[in-house]
């Protein structure tokens, strides 16, 4: 049974930086990509920023300012992000897909609070 836990979430105030990371218990064959998504209260999970390939991807509201990145050896993802905005207050998840019959597997989430 494959779990992803979060972790580094917290109280910070604006253009402070934290690091996200999303640990994978268990093995997932054949990763097709991976990323982080927020939430906030009231509206849709958006995504924030994804690699694939090899390749990173970033919603428009995080570029230059958020960093996604992995290691394999610790099975872990991770997310790095810096000049924190109030904007990005949110409960952070992480996502992989993966898997014979390429499942989604979420983190339970994070939350993270940006105070002005």
């Amino acid at each position: 049974q494959v779990q992803l836990v979060e972790s580094g979430g917290g109280l910070v105030q604006a253009g402070g930086s934290l690091r996200l990371s999303c640990a994978a218990s268990g093995s997932i064959s054949s990763i097709s990509s991976m990323g982080w998504f927020r939430q906030v209260p009231g509206k849709q999970r958006e995504v924030v920023a994804v690699t694939s390939g090899g390749q990173a991807n970033y919603a428009e509201s995080v570029k230059g300012r958020f960093t996604i990145s992995t290691d394999n050896a610790k099975s872990t993802l991770y997310l790095q992000m810096n000049s924190l905005k109030p904007e990005d207050t949110a409960v952070y998840y992480c996502k992989v897909i993966g898997g014979a019959t390429m499942t989604d597997y979420w983190g339970q989430g994070t939350q993270v609070t940006v105070s002005s």
